[in-house]
């Protein structure tokens, strides 16, 4: 079996992104309110928003579990994490999802969930090569 070049993600790693992204936007659809809940303020229309990231999300599925657009896929998605990260922290402000239960409800949660958005970044950017 021929040895992957060191810069190059394994299969496993680039598809487990994929399915992590796919599953990501679909939620967008399946629970929109909760999504848009967390969109900035300064953004109008948080369904357009949420909408509008679900498909960025399962098109950066789509790229990242195909070889040929992997490395594409990769950037967009590392690109997606930055852009999405002032939801969370607008989520952490908000303390929490309004109305939502613990786990999604809770300010310290919300809170600690950001500094996660950094391995989201680093797994897209091995991905990218």
């Amino acid at each position: 079996m021929p040895e992957r070049p060191p810069d190059r993600p394994s299969p496993a790693t680039a598809l487990s992104l994929a399915g992590f992204l796919l599953i990501a936007g679909l939620a967008h659809f399946v629970v929109p309110r909760s999504y848009q809940r967390i969109v900035p303020r300064l953004l109008a229309d948080p369904a357009f928003w949420v909408r509008w990231s679900g498909v960025a999300e399962i098109g950066c599925a789509a790229l990242v579990a195909y070889p040929a657009t992997r490395r594409l896929g990769g950037w967009v998605a590392l690109a997606l994490f930055v852009g999405v990260f002032p939801a969370n922290v607008q989520m952490a402000l908000d303390g929490g999802i309004a109305g939502a239960g613990f786990p999604f409800g809770s300010p310290v949660v919300a809170w600690a969930r950001l500094p996660f958005q950094i391995p989201l970044i680093v797994w897209a950017r091995r991905v990218a090569g």
